[in-house]
């Protein structure tokens, strides 16, 4: 059993309580479902370029990047478990975009473009973003780039190589301490 198998069924057992018993037990108790046949919403052309677009954004340096944290198979389940159809849409459309108009400005597709490169698009397309952002109305789409770097993040730092090797990870944490002492330059906290 995966973290994300485990998580699915904490969610039925405190649901379960509501719904009922024989609901949770019926469910909990079949098989898990083949993996493979649940389906895959991107193809492994698009997980590949996902992965390097989280890798883009959060880079291997003296820790694991998105790509370590496999970042393009969990955009992948979020996307199709998470999303309305309309913001399935609106990401699934939104990379094809990114992987274009970075061909157009360098004459090569994502995959194939320098990190320098890409790091250059990306900055471009985050201020972007980042308009967008101001003049958006509640009832307006998401912006794609946007949806990218916030799965990214969440992915990343939910992941156990995010938790463990980029944040402070205590298996069994102790008591809460409000008034711990921080050192300039420490990890952030994972638990």
């Amino acid at each position: 059993m995966d973290r994300r198998e485990a998580i699915t069924k904490v969610g039925w057992i405190l649901g379960g309580t509501v719904i009922g018993a024989n609901l949770f037990l019926d469910i909990a108790c079949t098989p898990s479902v083949n993996k493979a046949a649940a389906g895959s919403f991107f193809n492994a052309d698009q997980i590949a370029l996902l992965d390097e677009m989280g890798e883009t954004i959060l880079p291997a340096t003296n820790t694991p990047g998105a790509k370590a944290a496999k970042i393009g198979e969990f955009m992948n389940v979020m996307v199709r478990d998470c999303y309305t159809k309309a913001d399935q849409k609106i990401f699934k459309d939104g990379i094809a975009k990114l992987d274009d108009e970075f061909e157009k400005e360098n004459g090569k597709t994502f995959l194939k473009g320098s990190s320098a490169e890409r790091t250059a698009f990306f900055i471009k397309k985050d201020a972007e973003q980042k308009e967008y952002s101001k003049t958006k109305k509640p009832e307006d789409p998401s912006h794609h780039f946007r949806m990218v770097k916030e799965l990214t993040l969440l992915g990343f730092f939910t992941s156990e190589v995010g938790a463990t090797k980029a944040l402070r990870y205590v298996a069994i944490p102790g008591k809460y301490d409000g008034n711990y002492p921080y050192k300039k330059g420490d990890k952030a906290w994972a638990t």
